[in-house]
This record gives structure tokens, sequence and C-alpha cells, in this order.
């Protein structure tokens, strides 16, 4: 072992100590296997920091657990965050494509196309997670701001178009409008094999991590806008963790003066509450029950946040690479 490597690994001990809000399994690997996966995270630091100290972690911890406020996980191997999976397209290298048909249709759909090959792709696998904007994430938005039909991005079908949810035959539409934007971060995945056991052991809901998005402007469907992560929410639905990703456009007005959520509740009190409330109880008109959420119903920081995003990525590449197997789901 080289001298650069013999001092990585002695510093990871160090870097260890400092995460200690962690709660993950963590496998040992030799040097070789750091300085491999540090490599990979340092051709984009920017993107990846977050993973790179969980990484030198490893090393020091072999087989021990270390506390995360998101629960206990097993983290992948180093090469699920390697940026090889991260590629896709931005949004300006998008176009929409609406069906004849209108919202209200059985067969209105939103299609997504690459502006300079025209092909149709998937909002959810080809557009990249990772903004242009720093620190910013790609949020393609679903449903705008005081508006009704469940709209969403359709896993199963052909390259995932947006569609109106049905149920029994029948299009679906909350009982009262939703006050901010929402939708999800594209190549994100919420993988139902895994267990959390920070929140009841639940399993994840099988779906692309959802967005809240709080700004002034209504975002309208079909958007796919830079936003940054403010926190997280870890709502339990029918027994399934979905977690609720707390986020502002990064070009709002309010942007500049939020970058965690304590900075939500200083500036716009209520906020997390009513995001909190209204998912609690939306489905109680159809006859469910409310929706629960764990960590003592609070709402996690921007450092949670930020590991839900990155586990959320690395669960979505372990499924477009046939690592993960699950019914149904569409995939180019």
């Amino acid at each position: 072992m080289g001298t650069v490597g013999g001092l990585l690994c002695g510093w990871a001990g160090g870097v260890a100590r400092r995460v200690d809000r962690f709660d993950v399994t963590v496998p040992d690997i030799t040097c070789v296997e750091t300085l491999r996966g540090l490599l990979a995270l340092l051709q984009d630091a920017e993107k990846n920091l977050p993973m790179l100290f969980k990484v030198i972690a490893r090393r020091a911890l072999g087989g021990h657990r270390f506390a995360t406020a998101a629960g206990a996980k097993q983290l992948c191997p180093v090469s699920c965050f390697s940026t090889s999976g991260s590629s896709g397209l931005q949004p300006s290298q998008v176009q929409l494509k609406t069906s004849d048909a209108k919202l209200g249709n059985p067969d209105f759909t939103i299609h997504f196309l690459d502006a300079k090959s025209g092909d149709t792709i998937s909002p959810w696998h080809d557009i990249s997670l990772f903004s242009e904007r720093e620190g910013c994430f790609n949020m393609l938005n679903e449903i705008p701001r005081y508006t009704t039909p469940k709209m969403e991005v359709a896993t199963k079908m052909e390259f995932n178009p947006i569609v109106q949810d049905e149920k029994k035959g029948k299009l679906r539409n909350y009982h009262g409008p939703l006050y901010w934007n929402y939708g999800c971060l594209t190549q994100t995945w919420e993988d139902p094999t895994v267990e959390h056991p920070a929140v009841e052991n639940c399993n994840g809901d099988n779906d692309p991590l959802d967005v809240v998005e709080i700004g002034s402007d209504t975002i309208p469907m079909g958007a796919i806008v830079p936003v940054k992560p403010l926190g997280i929410l870890s709502m339990i639905d029918d027994g399934e963790l979905d977690w609720k990703l707390i986020a502002i456009r990064v070009d709002d007005p309010a942007a500049d003066k939020l970058h965690d959520i304590a900075d939500v509740e200083k500036h716009f009190p209520g906020t997390v509450s009513g995001i909190r409330e209204w998912f609690r109880w939306y489905k109680t008109p159809d006859g469910k029950p409310i929706n629960a959420f764990g960590h003592g119903e609070r709402a996690l920081g921007k450092d949670v946040a930020l590991e839900v995003i990155h586990e959320t990525h690395a669960f979505w590449q372990a499924l477009t690479r046939g690592e993960t197997s699950v019914d149904k789901i569409w995939i180019p």
C-alpha cells in the first residue's frame, strides 16, 4: 500500500468519529477499494460530498454500526456512488408533448422528448437527478399548486409519461387542493425490498422520491426545475415509507434565505405543520385512516434530506442495472 493510501486509511478513523449521526451497517473494504471509490466521487465532488465521508468511514468502521437519523441502512458497494450512473439530460434539453386528449380525459398524457433528436424519453430515467445549479437537484413537477387532479409519473407505462391516477376505473382527484407544487426527483426510487428500522421497519413505496416545493410561484405540470433541498418528513402511508422532501425552486425569491428546515420555520412559520397535516388527513374522505409519520413526526434537516436523496438515487441505480427486481416497473 502506498503512502497516500496509508494516510487515507489512517485519516478515516478521524473522519468516522465526525459522522455519529448515521446508523449504517458498514461492510469492510480494502484501502484500494476506498481509493477507487474516492476517485470516482472526486470526479464530481460537489454532487457527491455527502457520500465521500460515508465511503471513508466504511474503511475505519468495518462491520460496526454508526448513527443516522434516516435510519439503519445497508450501504451499497462503493461503485453505487460513482457518477457513472448519474448521467442524463438537463431541463433545457427536454421538450414536452401533450396529448390531444384534455386533462380530465383518461387518455390525457404528457410525454417527454429529447429536444435534439426528437426521441421519446423517460422523465424518470433519462433526466439527470443532478442539476447544473450548484447544490440543487432536478424536480419533475406533477401537480401544480392549488389544483386537485392527482397526476403522477406512470412508473409502469412505457416511457413513464405523466398521467392522471385511476382507481377502480375512475380518475382520481384530491378532495381539496394542494397548497404547494408537488412532484418527484428524477433518477430516484424508494426500494420496496429495503426495510427502514428507524421508521417502524417500513419498506419503500416503490415510487420516485416525492418533493413538496414551497415557493411562491405555481410551477406548470411537467416542468423540470432545479430545487434546493431543505428538509424531509418520513411519512408512513399504508405501512410503507413515503418520504416527503421539502424543497424550494432555486430561482424563487425566498431561496437565498432558506438553507435548512429551521429557516422554513423562521421565515414561513406553519408551512411544515401545514404540509404534515395535509398529508396526514388527505385520504380520510375516502374512508381510509390518517397517515402516520416517523421520527417523532419531526421534519428532519437538510443533512438527512441529502442522505435520503443519495440513498434513493443508489436504489434507482441498482434497479436500472438489474440488481434489484420488482414487478411491472418500466425501465428503458
